[in-house]
């Protein structure tokens, strides 16, 4: 059993995601970005290349001047989240990465640079991000 927020926690949803060809369908598939996950105080960034998520490392705040966008919510809009998706097996439709952020005066999807090219990566790929974040359905947590 794993913790949310950590490595351990994001290693074995990338487990689950890769291994899993469900995901490349319905609006999922190729992906290729570097997205940070801020949660409360901690950053994690992670890479997916092609059909995967490669990597998932911890991070600090200058990190995300690197990352193409970054998702910011307080500790406890993403634990919320991912219990929601625990709870139902994928996010209801209160719980989608697209409705935290249309409910987001400045959405969820930010970055340091500014370069809304870059930016726009989360609205191309945000329906492989929440298959990945969907994917946490099936590993057992724990919630710091």
């Amino acid at each position: 059993m794993s913790r949310f927020p950590s490595v351990d926690w994001f290693d074995e949803v990338r487990a689950v995601f890769n291994a899993d060809d469900s995901y490349r369908g319905a609006g999922g598939g190729t992906c290729n970005c570097t997205a940070g996950m801020k949660i409360g105080d901690d950053i994690f960034v992670l890479t997916f290349e092609g059909i995967e998520c490669s990597r998932a490392v911890v991070a600090d705040e200058a990190a995300l001047d690197d990352v193409d966008f970054y998702l910011d919510m307080p500790r406890g809009d993403w634990l919320e989240m991912v219990k929601n998706i625990a709870a139902n097996g994928s996010a209801d439709l209160h719980h989608t990465l697209n409705t935290l952020d249309l409910d987001r005066e400045d959405g969820l999807a930010t970055s340091h640079h500014g370069d809304q090219y870059r930016e726009d990566l989360f609205f191309r790929y945000n329906q492989t991000l929440q298959f990945f974040f969907n994917a946490s359905a099936r590993i057992k947590s724990e919630y710091a």
